[in-house]
């Protein structure tokens, strides 16, 4: 089997376009944009990748993240060839093969290479664990990338033997920044110029998937050269993304959240599900729509129905799973169900009660019975005398948690 270079995908040699994405794709680590919280300063995966010693691994999180990004920066940090399959169109014999030469490829050069497995959950179980034995002995490194949660996707042994790592969808800054890139490039190579509001409305459309903002725009470069247009229109916009760009005001926008939370608050799943159609087709962020519904969870439902919390991280990652238009049905479940749950308001008139009073009294002093008492000395000092442990034959025995001069307050009420 032939090889291509450093940075090279299978069959890339043959194609005659480039896409943009693949045009401005981050060269180094300081160019990647998003993921601080895998390749933030001082952060683990930074760290593996800058000494060196990155080993197995499986990349994991929505499309247009920046996994296959990462994948080549890390083989060309560890000076690494870089070789790329993807699980859907393997032939034949054609994982062993390769696996084979690349094991005696790192043989001869003493470097590993960087074996990159698209949609490693395509493969069966005998693929991945023929996988076990070169991951092992360091003569490939693996490099999975899925879009499904590993722990399901991915066999359990390939699992034992690799790092995991969660790439989270990129917030509509970081895709307004790689945006600003590719229009530079589009401005040198065509003459086509995107005005600033409108790579805002393409990362907003986008859905945290930089690869598809991408595309958008370079969908909107080849339409305006064929239009004889230099500068991309919100028109021209909106004939390509017809009823996905957003087109409320800042007070419809915010208006029609009250609505739909308002309806979700009175127990209407009619007019719960109708709001959020109207959001979506308007173009709102269906990610700013989930953290609404978290906050409602705990503001309107809470202590009635406290799995409605985990209802709602389920429908978030499943959505931030599959994308649209699936994951509307997420959506809609996540609403119909938080609509049709009982209500109550008990965790934030806690909240609003226990502020009003450390408002009015200050920073009272912690009573001697509750403070710490697990460290030399404390019994001297007092601390923790007096505590009882409620459990055994204390069990119902009342004691006083607050401050002598709030001893009477009642901040949670039925």
């Amino acid at each position: 089997m032939e090889f291509m270079g450093l940075g090279k995908s299978e069959g890339r040699e043959k194609d005659v376009f480039v896409l943009l994405s693949q045009k401005v794709a981050p060269g180094t680590l300081e160019e990647f944009v998003g993921q601080e919280h895998l390749i933030g300063k001082g952060k683990p995966l930074r760290v593996l990748i800058e000494r060196g010693q990155l080993r197995s691994s499986i990349f994991f999180g929505p499309p247009g993240t920046g996994k296959t990004a990462l994948a080549r920066i890390i083989a060309n940090k560890v000076n690494a060839d870089f070789y790329e399959l993807n699980a859907t169109r393997l032939e034949r014999g054609q994982l062993k093969e390769t696996v084979k030469n690349l094991g005696k490829l790192s043989k001869i050069k003493g470097v590993p290479p960087v074996l990159f497995m698209d949609e490693i959950h395509r493969l069966n179980k005998l693929q991945q664990e023929y996988l076990l034995s070169f991951t092992e002995d360091g003569s490939i490194i693996l490099i999975g990338s899925t879009t499904h949660n590993p722990f399901f996707a991915v066999s359990k042994a390939l699992l034992s033997r690799s790092l995991i790592f969660e790439f989270k969808p990129l917030c509509k800054e970081h895709i307004v920044e790689i945006l600003k890139r590719a229009k530079k490039l589009l401005k040198e190579e065509k003459g086509v110029d995107f005005p600033d509001k409108i790579l805002v409305k393409l990362a907003e459309v986008s859905e945290g998937d930089a690869r598809r903002a991408l595309n958008y725009m370079e969908v909107l470069s080849i339409i305006s050269l064929e239009k004889g247009v230099k500068q991309i229109t919100q028109e021209m916009l909106k004939e390509l993304l017809p009823g996905r760009i957003l087109s409320l005001t800042e007070d419809e926008h915010y208006d029609m959240i009250s609505a739909y939370i308002k309806s979700i608050r009175g127990s209407d799943p009619d007019a719960s599900v109708y709001w959020l159609v109207r959001l979506l087709d308007a173009g709102e962020d269906p990610l700013y729509v989930l953290r609404r519904l978290f906050v409602h969870a705990a503001e309107d439902i809470g202590l009635k129905n406290p799995d409605a919390i985990r209802v709602i991280a389920a429908c978030k990652e499943g959505f931030e799973m599959v994308g649209r238009p699936e994951g509307d049905l997420l959506l809609t479940l996540a609403t119909l169900y938080l609509a049709t749950s009982p209500k109550s308001n008990r965790v934030l008139r806690a909240l609003g009660r226990a502020r009003e009073v450390v408002s009015k009294t200050g920073n009272l002093e912690v009573p001697l019975h509750l403070r710490d008492s697990h460290y030399s000395g404390a019994k001297k000092l007092g601390r923790g005398k007096g505590y009882i442990y409620p459990y055994g034959k204390n069990k119902g025995v009342k004691q006083q948690y607050l401050p002598d001069e709030i001893k009477d307050e009642k901040i949670y009420e039925e």
